[in-house]
């Protein structure tokens, strides 16, 4: 049985994209088997959470939920079928074997799975793919040879599935990781027009002034001074795919943060051509509430709080001093305390304590 007509192979590399998944290649080859349902199953080795998916009319739902959830577990030996090679069911069931024989007459039969052929095939990455076709007389030979000539395809299918499932969850860890430290990112063309941006940034656009998304997705500083500044520092980049990074502090209280780099690795998806990547570090927090929480932390008194989060700024202890209204002399010896606290052997260090602390996730 030819395998690439009908869209089939076509169905069956695209599926990965669709909602639900493989919907379309499972529905093709039940018109093309005649079976009652296909399935696509996924098992991981490790025993984690399986992924069914059917076409047709499948199991009933009190079936499968017994199959799955520890009631009466279905005893075929899946696992040892042979990778690439399609199994009728009898050759799964052993006569020897009274569970398998009681399974299949009354569980199976009851549900009109009479007959299936099925297939194995196995990813080095540690998920096992079985694709089925069940029902009445019509699964014979023929859709046997079907499934192993899909074999090859299926293993393409499994190894970029799971590439993109493991993908999906390092970007799902990163960016919970990147959010938990008042980090993102956007990326723009050389007009300043926004490409792609982290959910965190436009959350930004929210619930503060201090960026917006303007026209025609224009990013817009609120500061005047700073767009222009930074549609220049864009504008450069654009024009020679080169340039020095630039910082720029939108907020002090709340503190938020914007560095500018040029974009030097570029992106194969979309026709936009980023010409910079902004990485913005903020907080929601006011100064007031990052005090208190430094009270909690270290034992610090509300005074020597407040000088700890103006030196954590990278804030010299003279400038510390002027803008809470302390002499030199005073700020010094709050920042003996501090020190001793703390741990901290230096103003650096003391800067990375906080700043790496439950603060930043919190």
């Amino acid at each position: 049985m030819r395998v690439d007509d009908d869209g089939l192979l076509q169905s069956l590399h695209e599926g990965m994209f669709e909602t639900p998944l493989w919907n379309e290649f499972l529905n093709r080859l039940l018109a093309k088997t005649g079976a009652r349902f296909t399935s696509l199953i996924f098992r991981p080795v490790d025993g984690a959470d399986e992924v069914q998916l059917y076409g047709g009319q499948p199991p009933s739902a009190e079936f499968r939920q017994m199959i799955t959830e520890g009631g009466v577990r279905d005893p075929f030996p899946y696992r040892t079928m042979r990778p690439g090679r399609a199994y009728a069911l009898e050759e799964l069931i052993d006569p020897a074997d009274p569970s398998q024989s009681a399974f299949y007459e009354k569980t199976m039969m009851p549900q009109g799975l009479t007959h299936m052929r099925s297939i194995r095939v196995t990813e080095p990455g540690g998920i096992d793919l079985w694709l089925s076709a069940s029902g009445g007389r019509s699964i014979g030979s023929a859709t046997g040879a079907l499934l192993t000539a899909l074999a090859p395809h299926l293993r393409i299918a499994l190894r970029s599935y799971a590439a993109l499932e493991r993908e999906r969850f390092r970007s799902s860890v990163t960016a919970q990781a990147i959010e938990r430290l008042k980090m993102g990112w956007l990326t723009l063309d050389s007009q300043c027009r926004i490409i792609e941006a982290t959910s965190n940034v436009e959350q930004l656009f929210q619930w503060g002034t201090l960026l917006r998304r303007g026209r025609y997705d224009r990013l817009v500083p609120a500061s005047p001074l700073i767009d222009r500044q930074l549609s220049a520092l864009v504008k450069s980049y654009g024009e020679t795919g080169e340039g020095r990074s630039q910082a720029f502090r939108l907020s002090q209280d709340p503190w938020v943060d914007m560095l500018v780099t040029p974009a030097h690795e570029q992106t194969l998806a979309g026709n936009a051509r980023p010409a910079a990547i902004i990485y913005v570090s903020g907080d929601r927090r006011s100064q007031a509430d990052r005090c208190e929480q430094l009270v909690d932390l270290f034992g610090l008194l509300p005074s020597e709080a407040r000088l700890a989060w103006m030196l954590a700024q990278a804030t010299s202890i003279s400038e510390a001093a002027q803008a809470l209204g302390l002499t030199i002399e005073t700020a010094r010896n709050y920042s003996k305390k501090i020190y001793a606290k703390t741990g901290a052997r230096g103003h650096a260090e003391l800067v990375r304590i906080i700043l790496t602390s439950v603060l930043a996730i919190s």
